[in-house]
């Protein structure tokens, strides 16, 4: 893949793992000659995914809304930095920009940008992979809800197996 959307946390979480985690992810990507698609922020696991790629070689396209830029300040090191009015524009753009998309750990907005992404995925509005870095089984609670919600026929299988983990 060319490109890869990465949603994760503007925070490192408390475990040394997840650090970790995102600097092989970064060098990963890197090294296979793909773009990281991020949310443009220099710190938690998004600066530390960004700082990776960018120690590499590699390429690092930032996507960060105007009200947020101060607040998680922006990567200055982005590639390319794009400064978006809205939140659904950053997730607008990061999806048309990415051939994939990979969830780390995070907290609400690591999970509304990959159930958005699963949704237009459900919808028929992209064919793109979307996976699950599943750190420490840190996931391992969400892939349970969403096998709970396909058995109450909430969820047709077929959608579920959009989730690569």
């Amino acid at each position: 893949m060319k490109s890869i959307a990465v949603y994760c946390g503007s925070s490192s979480g408390n475990k040394e793992e997840y650090t970790q985690q995102a600097q092989a992810m970064g060098r990963e990507l890197a090294r296979r000659g793909s773009t990281l698609v991020y949310g443009g922020g220099c710190v938690g696991l998004m600066g530390t995914i960004a700082d990776a790629v960018l120690a590499e070689g590699g390429r690092v396209i930032g996507v960060i809304p105007g009200f947020l830029a101060d607040k998680e300040l922006a990567h200055k090191g982005c590639t390319e930095l794009h400064v978006v009015e809205t939140m659904h524009q950053r997730k607008l753009l990061m999806a048309d920009l990415a051939d994939g998309f990979v969830a780390m750990p995070g907290g609400f907005g690591t999970l509304e940008e990959l159930f958005e992404v699963l949704t237009w995925g459900q919808l028929g509005l992209h064919g793109k992979p979307v996976g699950l870095l599943n750190t420490l089984g840190f996931y391992d609670a969400l892939l349970a809800l969403l096998g709970h919600m396909s058995a109450e026929a909430f969820l047709r299988l077929e959608n579920l197996s959009q989730v690569l983990h």
